[in-house]
């Protein structure tokens, strides 16, 4: 039962130390193999299926990218990874929970930004000409007129624009208003808001599972593979916005129906930022009833996202003619003919990837409760966009939302061996793989 304060009785720390080796050894050991076979299988199809001609556009399949040879510029975030995985743990069980999550958030954005400036740079991504900066000057000074025809002349856009809702170029124009414009300070607002994600996920867990649980997740929140491309792609300021949007909806207090309004604000952005969020929504709806909001709390979230659906209409925008339109544009794209069943499994593979090994095992020892909660609404909103089918391939940024809160199942697998391993992962990844985000 979770109490009111948003303590847990009998939480995981009862159970586990998190220096050390956590019981269900038995189990894990197969989860691990599972997750190393899935792995491998995937690149072992992929490369077949390049070879045949069949992945034209993908020179890695699952991934989309080109195999590098590992560099010593990849030497600090491995330096960050032997001191965190080292000292971190005890670090956070020791500090105030206000304190751990700072401390959580400074090394999630240590191990972001030195895993970029590792490969090819902080910005890189954000120059290229397929990207949302390559819109701006369409958009000029009049934001209403570019949004009000944005369906219409989306088959002129880049390929991520024409593959998005209008949001995420309405906030890199809004970003260069304020005085901050480029590739530069929009790399820096991505990853500004996406390792925020972090705190906004102990945040709810704390709230719906107790701070025991919270505490355990923190060293995986900080340290994950997916880190790798959260400097990358805007997907990443996705997750920030969706994970705030969560954090807010279940924080309580006494302005709850204010944060409850914000939070609807957050949620209700997330269809205009990315189609693919849509089901993003099922993890806040399951963390409102694990936290028995308040209908007041409810009609003011969903007061919220009403008054963002109102706004992109009032602006010309309308969501269901931007799927069409998109889906159209998607239908005329290469990758729509990339085969469905491989990526079907292959999907899942790179989320694997991006939740690492310590994930799969906690997986198989998922405790009852708030956080299993949130790491199954996941879950199940991973599974439901992989079986539609318009998410062939490119997951390794569009699965980034999700993987925050998925990999919250490491917490049930503590112990330096498994945070090493997530490390790991993530070194693996930048050091091995060239990725266009």
């Amino acid at each position: 039962m979770i109490k009111h304060s948003g303590q847990q009785v009998g939480g995981p720390r009862a159970a586990y130390d998190p220096l050390r080796e956590g019981s269900g050894g038995r189990r894990k050991g197969p989860a691990l193999a599972i997750w190393a076979a899935l792995v491998v299988a995937a690149f072992a199809a992929g490369a077949v299926l390049h070879t045949l001609g069949m992945l034209p556009i993908d020179h890695l399949p699952p991934l989309h990218g080109h195999l590098r040879t590992p560099s010593v510029s990849l030497l600090p975030p491995l330096l960050l990874a032997v001191l965190a995985v080292t000292v971190l743990p005890a670090v956070l069980a020791r500090l105030r929970f206000g304190a751990a999550l700072l401390a959580v958030y400074g090394t999630a954005l240590a191990w972001t930004v030195l895993l970029a400036v590792s490969g090819e740079g902080l910005a890189r991504p954000f120059t290229s000409p397929y990207e949302y900066q390559a819109v701006l000057p369409a958009v000029g000074d009049d934001p209403l007129s570019w949004l009000g025809s944005f369906t219409e002349r989306l088959p002129g856009y880049p390929t991520h624009v024409r593959g998005h809702p209008p949001l995420p170029v309405l906030v890199l124009w809004a970003l260069a208003k304020v005085g901050l414009p480029g590739p530069f300070w929009a790399a820096v607002l991505v990853v500004v808001v996406g390792c925020s994600a972090t705190v906004a996920v102990a945040i709810t867990v704390r709230r719906l599972a107790g701070e025991e649980s919270a505490r355990l997740a923190l060293p995986y929140l900080a340290l994950s593979p997916f880190a790798v491309w959260i400097a990358t792609t805007m997907d990443a300021f996705f997750a920030g916005v969706g994970a705030w949007g969560v954090a807010l909806l279940v924080f309580g207090g006494r302005a709850r129906v204010l944060l409850g309004v914000t939070a609807g604000v957050l949620l209700g952005a997330l269809p205009y930022l990315s189609y693919g969020l849509a089901p993003y929504l099922l993890i806040p709806v399951v963390a409102a009833v694990a936290a028995r909001i308040s209908r007041a709390v409810a009609l003011a979230c969903l007061a919220g996202a009403a008054a963002v659906t109102a706004a992109f209409a009032a602006g010309g925008f309308l969501w269901p003619s931007g799927v069409l339109a998109t889906h159209a544009e998607w239908a005329a794209d290469p990758g729509a003919a990339r085969p469905y069943l491989y990526f079907l499994v292959a999907n899942l593979a790179v989320l694997a990837l991006l939740t690492g090994p310590a994930t799969a095992a906690g997986l198989v020892r998922m405790l009852p409760g708030g956080m299993r909660a949130l790491v199954v609404a996941a879950i199940v909103a991973v599974l439901a966009l992989d079986v539609s089918g318009v998410t062939r391939g490119e997951v390794e940024r569009i699965w980034v939302p999700y993987a925050t809160w998925i990999v919250l199942a490491a917490a049930w697998s503590p112990g330096r061996r498994w945070l090493a391993a997530q490390a790991l992962v993530g070194l693996l990844l930048q050091g091995l793989v060239v990725s266009p985000w």
